[in-house]
């Protein structure tokens, strides 16, 4: 009897090898990941097949088609929201803005006010006063909730706003937040606040989708304030980690016309995680002094196209004269990693600031396999001192920056659903420049000799390490 089912169970997980490889031909994004999955597929099915369906998925499939029925209703407040935003839409005859807007499917807006925000207690105080403010709805979204210090000021202030009558949605992913413990949320649901998981994975079709995250940190309130920025919700983000210290990020508060795209973003990802359409205020608001444009770039796994790759793409192949990056995870693919050497050798000022202290192991290892060939270009690495660096943010010559959640590597580029705002905006750019350089001036520059004098073996956990990087 049991020779005899292995004699069907055998074939059959080669034949579905076989298949899985097929399917990986037709969908794989790139030519190195389709020929790696293939093979591994065909020669050993075994492991190959369960870990292809955890971890090959190219495209987070059903998103878009979650609309299902309701589709007309999301079109017709999407259009009503786009109509109205006639009287703020800034000139976007540049090809460079012309190219961020067609990559977010979303417009370039004026009339914003943009407000940085570095320290964790100024950042979460500032979203704090927004719940405290609201009248109508508050949206926020974070992939890490913990349940500790920040992470119940954060219970309490929803809560204060679900009992004052503010409708109020939490929207948390499963793989970042899971420890967050069913009490937490059931405290909020008791005071009356709608609460989700993302669901990257459903029953049915959808099942494996599990290494696809939601890693986008937004509040929006009433539609007229939004945040978005690397902050999660952990007393680390506070500093108050024994292994990292102090913590660096960034955040950034918007107000005016560009909070629309942010709610956007969140509007789709709560109809996907809970089915439900909600009412919201789409009427662009703007009563700031200061006059801001703003592009908001969602990116997912569910675009037909790499957004985040792009994004970072265009931005280097856009820089004339400067280009400095921050990032805490940076491990770029073949195509950012050519496009940030050329830039370096046509003249452009490229730096690079990461963390001196690992949070990821395996990302901090890998980072020595291709850093050898971007300090020879001329790019300058900097390791960031005082703590662990977090934040995302990008300056391109005196004219645009970025802050956002888009890390540097492939989960954030092709996994991840993340959030950037763009702002090709002089003004902004040279708050960024400031802000910039007093990292820079606690940062040590990385000299090649101590890369390419390491032992063999740490060369060899190094290229591994990399090898590693399209699942890190």
């Amino acid at each position: 009897m049991a020779s005899w089912l292995l004699g069907v169970i055998i074939p059959l997980i080669h034949i579905i090898g076989i298949l899985s490889a097929l399917h990986s031909l037709m969908s794989s994004r790139t030519s190195q990941g389709a020929i790696a999955w293939i093979i591994s597929l065909i020669l050993m099915p075994y492991l190959a097949v369960p870990a292809y369906w955890v971890f090959g998925q190219p495209r987070f499939y059903g998103y878009v088609s979650a609309r299902g029925h309701k589709d007309t209703v999301l079109r017709r407040a999407l259009a009503e929201y786009r109509n109205s935003m006639g009287p703020y839409l800034a000139s976007s005859e540049n090809p460079d803005i012309l190219a961020v807007e067609r990559l977010a499917l979303m417009p370039l807006t004026r009339g914003n006010c943009c407000e940085l925000l570095v320290e964790g207690e100024a950042a979460f105080e500032s979203i704090f006063a927004g719940i405290d403010a609201a009248e109508d709805y508050v949206l926020v979204q974070f992939y890490i909730i913990r349940d500790d210090a920040l992470g119940q000021r954060l219970q309490q202030h929803l809560v204060a706003a679900a009992e004052r009558g503010v409708h109020t949605c939490l929207l948390y992913d499963e793989v970042g937040s899971h420890r967050l413990p069913r009490r937490y949320l059931e405290r909020l649901i008791k005071a009356g606040v709608m609460v989700s998981a993302f669901h990257s994975s459903r029953l049915g079709r959808h099942r494996f989708q599990i290494n696809f995250r939601n890693h986008r940190k937004v509040t929006v309130v009433d539609g007229r304030w939004g945040w978005v920025g690397g902050f999660n919700v952990g007393v680390e983000y506070l500093g108050q980690h024994e292994h990292h210290g102090a913590w660096r990020d960034t955040h950034l508060k918007l107000t005016g016309p560009s909070v629309q795209g942010l709610q956007e973003a969140f509007w789709e990802d709560w109809h996907w995680a809970t089915g439900d359409v909600l009412e919201l205020n789409w009427t662009p608001l703007s009563s700031c002094v200061e006059d801001h444009r703003v592009v908001i770039v969602p990116s997912g796994p569910a675009d037909p196209q790499e957004t985040a790759s792009l994004l970072v793409q265009h931005a280097i192949h856009s820089a004339q004269q400067r280009l400095w990056l921050t990032s805490p995870y940076f491990v770029p693919d073949r195509s950012v990693h050519d496009a940030l050497r050329l830039a370096a050798m046509r003249g452009v000022d490229v730096r690079i600031i990461l963390p001196e202290r690992p949070d990821q192991l395996l990302v901090f290892l890998s980072a020595f396999s291709f850093l050898p060939d971007m300090i020879r270009a001329g790019i300058k690495v900097y390791r960031y001192q005082p703590g662990f660096l977090h934040q995302k943010v990008m300056l391109i010559d005196d004219e645009a920056a970025s802050v956002g959640t888009v890390n540097l590597d492939n989960r954030s580029f092709r996994l991840n659903f993340e959030i950037t705002a763009f702002l090709p905006d002089k003004t902004f750019a040279a708050t960024i420049e400031h802000m910039l350089e007093q990292d820079l001036a606690v940062s040590r520059r990385v000299e090649l000799s101590e890369i390419t004098d390491r032992s063999s073996l740490s060369k060899l956990l190094s290229r591994a390490a990399y090898l590693l990087s399209p699942i890190q």
